[in-house]
C-alpha cells in the first residue's frame, strides 16, 4: 500500500502559533494606540484666528539644532498671521525692516545677532521683540543683549525678574512647547524598539544619575544617545547600549521615543561649572523643550522635578517624576511591569500637549502679549 504524505497537511508548530499570536496582539495594540492618538487629534483640532498684521521673523540661522526651532515657529506663526516675512539673522535686518515696515519684529535666541540691528529698527519706529531660548544658562550673555528690545520673552520663569531688574519695562514668561508637525505619534519597526531610552548630552548632573542607575539599565533594553558618555564611570558597563556622539534630527529623535516603552527626561543643571555662562546664579524652574517634545509622541516619559513642571502637566496623571537616583530606578521598574497605566498617562499627557503646549498656542499668546488691543 502506497504512503500518504503528510506535506502540506501538518499543524504549525506551537513556535509558529506563538508567533502568530504574538504578532497579533503586537498589531492590535500598535493600531489601538494610534487610534486612540488620532481620536485625540481630532478632538482638539482648533481653528486659531488670523491676526492682520505684518511680522518680520528672524531665524537663528544657527543651523542644527536651532533649525528645526526656525521651522517651527516660522511655520506656525505663517499661519497665525497676514503676512510674515521671514530672514535670518545674519542677514541686513535692519534695512529689510526700513524698506518693508512690518508692525512687529520677531527675533528668535539672538545670542549672535547684532543688536546694533535691534537698535536702529527701535529708531526707526518699529517695535521689536526677543524669544530667549536658552535661559537660564547664557545670562552672562543675555543681560547685555534684551535691553535693545520693546518687549522680551522667556522660556525661563525665573529669568523675568532678573530681565525687569535690569531696566526691561516689558518682559514675559513664554515657556516653549513642541511642534505636532516634527513630533508625533507614529507606528515603528519592531528591532528599533527600547524599554529605556534617553537621548542628549551627558551633563555632570546626568552622569551621577546614571552612574547610580547603570547596572539596572544594563540588564535592559536601553538606549542612551548623545555626546560625553564617555564620562560615566561605569562606561563600560553599557558601552552596548550607548551611541556616542550621535546627533539625532527631530525625525530621528521622534521615532526613538515611539519605538520606547519609557523616555527618561533630565534636565540640565543651571549651575554646571563647565558648560554654563550662569554667573548671576538664575535656577532653573521651567521645563525643557523635550517634556513637550517626548508627550506630542504620546510617548510614556519620567521625568525630573522641577518647580513649575506641574503647571503643565499633573504629575502621576499626565507625567511622572522623580527627584533621586533611587526612586528613578524604582519607578522604571514600576512602569516597565505596569503597562496600562503606563499608556494611560502616556495618553493623557498627548491630550494636554496639543490643546495648550504648541508652537500656534504659544504664538497666539504672545500675539496677544504684543497685541493687547487688536492688531492696530
Amino acid at each position: 500500500m502506497a504512503q500518504i504524505s503528510s506535506i502540506g497537511t501538518h499543524r504549525p508548530s506551537e513556535e509558529m502559533e506563538q508567533g502568530r499570536q504574538d504578532g497579533f496582539r503586537t498589531g492590535f495594540e500598535d493600531g489601538y494606540r494610534l487610534g486612540q492618538c488620532e481620536s485625540i487629534k481630532q478632538r482638539t483640532a482648533t481653528t486659531a484666528p488670523v491676526w492682520p498684521v505684518h511680522a518680520l521673523f528672524v531665524e537663528t540661522g544657527k543651523g542644527f539644532p536651532y533649525s528645526p526651532l526656525d521651522q517651527a515657529v516660522g511655520q506656525s506663526l505663517q499661519s497665525l498671521v497676514s503676512k510674515l516675512t521671514i530672514v535670518k539673522g545674519t542677514d541686513p535686518v535692519a534695512e529689510i525692516a526700513a524698506a518693508i515696515r512690518p508692525d512687529i519684529v520677531i527675533v528668535l535666541d539672538g545670542l549672535q545677532f547684532d543688536v546694533s540691528h535691534a537698535d536702529a529698527m527701535r529708531q526707526a519706529g518699529i517695535r521689536t521683540a526677543i524669544w530667549m531660548t536658552d535661559d537660564p544658562y547664557y545670562t552672562e550673555m543675555s543681560v547685555g543683549i534684551v535691553p535693545h528690545y520693546d518687549v522680551v520673552f522667556t522660556l525661563e520663569k525665573n529669568c523675568v525678574e532678573l530681565y525687569r531688574s535690569i531696566g526691561c519695562p516689558s518682559v514675559h514668561y513664554l515657556p516653549f512647547c513642541a511642534s505636532p508637525e516634527q513630533f508625533q505619534p507614529v507606528n515603528t519597526e519592531r528591532g528599533r524598539r527600547k524599554d529605556i531610552t534617553f537621548i542628549g548630552s551627558a551633563y555632570y548632573n546626568r552622569v551621577r544619575y546614571f552612574n547610580a542607575a547603570a547596572s539596572y539599565l544594563s540588564a535592559r533594553n536601553t538606549l542612551i544617545s548623545g555626546i560625553w558618555w564617555d564620562r560615566l564611570d561605569r562606561f563600560d558597563l553599557l558601552k552596548d547600549r550607548i551611541k556616542l556622539d550621535n546627533w539625532m534630527d527631530p525625525q530621528e529623535t521622534g521615532l526613538c521615543y515611539n519605538a520606547s516603552k519609557i523616555v527618561i527626561n533630565m534636565h540640565r543643571a543651571h549651575n554646571d561649572p563647565e558648560h554654563n555662562r550662569n554667573s548671576f546664579g538664575v535656577t532653573a524652574a521651567s521645563p525643557n523643550p523635550r517634556t513637550f517634545e517626548i508627550a506630542a509622541c504620546a510617548a510614556f516619559q519620567l521625568c525630573d522635578v522641577r518647580d513649575d513642571l506641574a503647571f503643565f502637566y499633573k504629575p502621576d496623571v499626565e507625567i511622572a517624576t522623580y527627584s533621586s537616583p533611587q526612586e528613578l530606578v524604582e519607578k522604571l521598574d514600576y512602569y516597565l511591569r505596569h503597562e496600562e497605566e503606563r499608556r494611560e498617562i502616556a495618553l493623557r499627557g498627548y491630550w494636554r500637549t496639543l490643546r495648550e503646549h504648541t508652537y500656534a498656542s504659544r504664538l497666539q499668546t504672545m500675539l496677544s502679549i504684543l497685541f493687547p488691543f487688536g492688531a492696530f
